[in-house]
């Protein structure tokens, strides 16, 4: 179905084409379609209003022709627009007995302050005096203040520190009265000028002097929210300001609307005309916002206003809203303050979807209870006596009513169910539904009980909308987005994804160690993608995929992160699952954070990258994919504070007030230009990969999952896909090493071609000295050393890759594995050994020819001696400032030098014009990113100048070796635009771009 082409483009990543059949409009399915026999039933007429308004209960008051009005009293002052609300001559009985209750309430809050040590009072208009000077021997509380900005930062300082922080202390006659106290650690921001921000709240004389340029601001229209928080007032004398300046403001965009939903805003004209800015959404943008939206219903003062109305209209209209929007409400039933509320909404939406739609979810509704109780009682249960009992309730349900759509999604219709669970601390159920598509797969689902998944819910909306922003500018990182749902508290559904397995099982195939070695994930891939091409795509899905989960998992604040959170599918797209915590909430062991880097980024992950253990000009496709995608998402700040804004009152610990959104705002800097963010996120990258604590967090978790490890689990190896045994594949009679061979993919070596003779065959394997090893290491987990014959020593002095090194192991090898299948029975026919010399699909090539080396990269390759490589710049020129941001550079010669870049604009007889970047360790294919900046060079004396650009190989004590320089006359270039390309390196002369 259509409905499942999002689950195949999202979750299956599937490489071919979808191929759609036309239905005829006879064959469409119409058992969820509204009908006149269902509409007869419902509670009241779609059209009337009053299905809306509750009845008189206590605790509301109802007046006629009106709907609720609700009124809390949680905030530390009281609004002077409540305080003062006088209504003019003229006006309904109606509104004159809100006058009338509003004054009383007011009455009633003043008689509390006057009685009571309130930390509020009623703030009138004009009311508040500035307070005048006094003794510090006289003030009752502690002495207190904030600390904006610090101007003025001298460019040294924004050039050579990334972090500032400020130390307060209070003395009195040379002698300190208490300790220092000290600022949180902020950057250096450039606005009109360098300074560094600590508060950003606005001061109210900021807040005035926006107000009075208001009608300056109409060319940013994503501005009005701020315009509208900087009103002086919301009396009745300023509304007629207030309105319009609504009147005249440009049409807002859906994204810069919904922040007019806030709470901040109760307002009616405000809410109506942000609405009305955001009618025109479509179906599917709404989808991405409507968990915002549902929670912006807690913010009107009526329960008939545009924007439910706007909501139920949609729904109406289009089934996965209604689907989605129901849900939604259901979930809001739990909130204490605001059940009756979604009570009334839910009650609304079910009179109007129509009787096909009522009974579907009272079908989803009773599934998911009965899930639920299995789940608690697998839950409650000993772990030894644990068993998934009570399926007889789940069967008796499909009995009954036949097929079921999950929560999940409408498009997911199942007709039956096998469970398990998952052996963790939370004990989740492994749910397999029977799809009742005779072609599709089962859908395979994780059903929590005891966990909140709100918070799983937010952050996958979030990358979802990420990923769309992306698509949308023509980058496709290659995300796996799946599906999660939270049908009540504490329990909800997890989409499972096919053909992936978690990072921690990956890497103890190769020992509880392996999460400190580089060859884990590369080889896994390999297993799983033995043709040339198809581990050539694995790596391009890896690469594009491990940059997008950096970024969405830095901006978010994704924290406790292990392997065993991190997922890879086989076609080499990763993502991450788990997600309870984020926005910064970080684990701690005592002061200690247990997440110590950015965001994952190992040197596992590195190797995949580049092919090996070398940097390689792969690595900078990531990185340049990393920046790119930061600074796509660094244009939409608003958009992701707005919605994260709108979810503070949803009731997740961990956004609950302006400091979780300030920290979106501090990962996402939009104060930055895209080359300073560019540059900021090639050192997080850096940082994230030179971090040990990340290896050593991954080591300590799988210490701590061995207790879950089965005790009848048997030892795999890592690079086969399945187990082969001596019934299924046949008895081997003898094995015979034949020859090595020099091999140069997945990486440089030596592998071994054995010969298999087996009762009517004779087979090739090819195996690298790595991969003997490894099986002997499995054997000694299943036998004593005993039985096993002693293995060769993997040290060797000098190559160990070379070609003499290769023909000594030849003959050992050959001695280890013949008295290898003739030892006694147990070890020659056990399952590890029949695995390890079954062909595999690279073994086709074993008895070829000498593989010959791959061209590195045909497009740059140069000459030796003419040119040593190229360099990547991104050169332009504004404000009399000349920016060369260097980038990378590739296919530097030399035996792993230690480069770095040096700038001179010719003619510069006194060299002071010298600029220069980091050094780059040990690497002929270096990653910067950095920006050189030439200040007061007026664009005629530039023309006439030359920039000399040298790359150098820093050799400590001795002098320093010229790799390669380039000469670009700056004439040449169109100044007036950004010039970003790779420049060819030379030993003399001028550079072609």
């Amino acid at each position: 179905a259509l409905g499942s082409h999002e689950h195949i483009q999202h979750c299956r990543k599937f490489h071919s084409d979808i191929r759609l059949q036309l239905l005829r409009r006879s064959r469409a399915r119409g058992d969820l379609a509204r009908t006149v026999r269902g509409d007869t039933g419902a509670l009241s007429p779609p059209g009337d209003t009053r299905a809306l308004s509750p009845p008189r209960t206590p605790g509301h008051c109802h007046l006629p022709g009106t709907s609720l009005w609700d009124t809390s009293l949680g905030h530390r002052a009281i609004p002077a627009s409540l305080c003062s609300c006088r209504l003019p001559a003229g006006v309904s009985p109606a509104e004159r007995i809100v006058e009338s209750l509003t004054a009383a309430i007011l009455n009633l809050v003043e008689l509390y302050c006057s009685t009571f040590n309130a930390d509020f009072q009623p703030a009138a208009p004009g009311s508040r005096r500035p307070g005048g000077a006094q003794e510090a021997r006289l003030l009752p509380c502690p002495l207190s203040f904030t600390v904006y900005a610090t101007h003025r930062i001298p460019i040294t300082w924004a050039a050579s520190y990334e972090d500032f922080y400020l130390s307060c202390s209070l003395s009195h006659g040379g002698k300190e009265l208490c300790s220092p106290l000290l600022t949180r650690k902020a950057h250096v921001h450039k606005y009109l000028f360098h300074l560094i921000i600590w508060d950003q709240q606005l001061t109210e004389a900021d807040r005035q002097r926006l107000w009075e340029k208001r009608c300056h601001c109409h060319s940013s229209p994503g501005a009005l929210p701020m315009l509208l928080a900087s009103a002086p007032s919301w009396d009745w004398g300023c509304l007629p300001d207030i309105y319009a300046l609504l009147s005249q403001w440009t049409s807002m965009s859906h994204q810069d609307a919904l922040g007019l939903l806030h709470a901040t805003f109760p307002d009616q004209e405000v809410r109506r005309t942000a609405v009305q800015w955001i009618d025109s959404i479509s179906d599917t943008e709404l989808l991405d916002y409507l968990p915002q939206l549902v929670q912006a219903l807690k913010y009107e003062c009526y329960l008939d206003s545009p924007l439910v109305r706007f909501l139920m209209k949609r729904a109406i209209c289009d089934l996965k809203i209604t689907h989605y929007f129901f849900w939604l409400l259901k979930d809001g039933l739990k909130d204490s303050q605001f059940s009756i509320r979604y009570q009334y909404l839910l009650a609304a939406l079910l009179c109007c979807c129509g009787k096909g739609l009522r009974e579907e979810f009272d079908r989803q509704c009773l599934l998911v209870g009965t899930l639920a109780r299995l789940a608690q009682q697998v839950r409650d249960a000993a772990p030894s006596a644990r068993q998934v009992g009570g399926l007889e309730d789940v069967a008796q349900f499909f009995k009954a009513h036949g097929s079921c759509r999950l929560p999940l999604s409408p498009s997911l219709l199942v007709k039956g169910i096998d469970c398990s669970y998952f052996n963790s601390n939370a004990v989740p159920l492994k749910l397999s539904f029977q799809n009742v598509d005779p072609l599709g797969e089962n859908i395979r689902v994780i059903f929590k009980c005891g966990d909140d998944l709100r918070q799983d819910m937010l952050t996958l909306q979030m990358i979802r909308i990420m990923n769309k922003i992306w698509v949308q500018e023509g980058l496709d990182m290659r995300m796996v987005i799946f599906r999660c749902f939270s049908t009540g508290r504490g329990r909800g559904m997890v989409e499972m994804i096919p053909n992936a397995e978690t990072l921690r099982k990956i890497q103890v195939e190769h020992g509880v160690t392996g999460s400190f070695k580089d060859r884990p994930l590369a080889d896994w891939l390999q297993k799983h993608n033995p043709k040339e091409d198809e581990y050539e795509k694995a790596v391009e899905n890896f690469i594009y995929s491990c940059a997008g989960c950096c970024v969405a998992t830095y901006v978010l604040g994704i924290c406790d992160r292990h392997n065993d959170n991190i997922m890879l599918k086989t076609t080499g797209h990763m993502f991450h699952i788990d997600f309870g915590r984020f926005l910064g909430h970080a684990q701690m062991f005592g002061n200690i954070k247990r997440d110590r880097a950015p965001f994952v980024f190992t040197s596992d992950m590195a190797y995949v990258i580049n092919g090996g253990d070398k940097p390689s000009s792969r690595f900078h496709d990531f990185v340049d994919l990393c920046c790119q995608a930061y600074n796509l998402i660094r244009k939409h700040t608003h958009l992701f504070l707005n919605l994260l804004g709108l979810m503070l009152s949803c009731g997740i610990p961990e956004l609950s007030d302006l400091e979780d959104l300030k920290y979106v705002y501090d990962a996402l800097r939009p104060q930055d230009s895209d080359a300073d963010a560019t540059t900021y996120f090639t050192r997080l990258i850096e940082s994230s990969l030179g971090s040990v604590a990340t290896k050593l967090n991954f080591f300590i978790h799988n210490l701590a999952q061995m207790k879950f490890a089965g005790s009848e689990a048997r030892p795999t190896l890592s690079f086969a896909p399945r187990t082969h045994t001596l019934k299924t594949s046949g008895r081997i009679r003898d094995v015979f090493l034949c020859r090595h061979e020099r091999v140069f993919h997945p990486s440089k070596g030596y592998t071994y071609v054995v010969k298999v003779q087996r009762d009517n065959e004779v087979t090739f394997v090819q195996r690298t000295f790595e991969e003997f090893q490894e099986l002997h290491n499995k054997l000694r987990l299943l036998f004593p050393s005993s039985l096993l014959p002693s293995f060769p020593s993997r040290f060797v002095i000098g190559r160990s890759r070379g070609e003499a090194v290769a023909e000594r192991r030849k003959e050992e090898l050959n001695g280890y594995i013949w008295h290898l299948i003739h030892a006694a029975p147990e070890v020659a026919e056990c399952d590890l050994i029949y695995t390890f010399f079954h062909p595999l699909p690279r073994d086709e090539k074993a008895a070829g020819t000498n593989p010959t080396p791959k061209p590195t990269d045909a497009t740059w390759a140069r000459s030796l001696g003419k040119v040593g490589g190229e360099v990547k710049l991104s050169i332009s020129y504004k404000n009399n400032k000349l920016f060369i941001m260097v980038m990378h550079i590739r296919g530097l010669d030399g035996n792993d030098p230690d480069p770095y870049v040096k700038t001179y604009l010719l003619p510069d007889p006194q060299k002071t014009t010298k600029r220069k970047t980091k050094v780059a360790r040990k690497t002929c294919n270096p990653t910067y990113n950095e920006m050189l900046v030439y200040d007061g060079i007026p664009r005629g004396d530039l023309e006439q100048r030359e920039l000399r650009l040298s790359v150098l190989s820093e050799e400590g004590f001795w002098e320093n070796i010229l790799l390669g320089e380039v000469g670009i006359r700056l004439r040449d270039l169109d100044l007036a635009q950004e010039k970003m390309g790779w420049f060819a390196l030379g030993s003399r002369g001028h550079g072609t771009l």
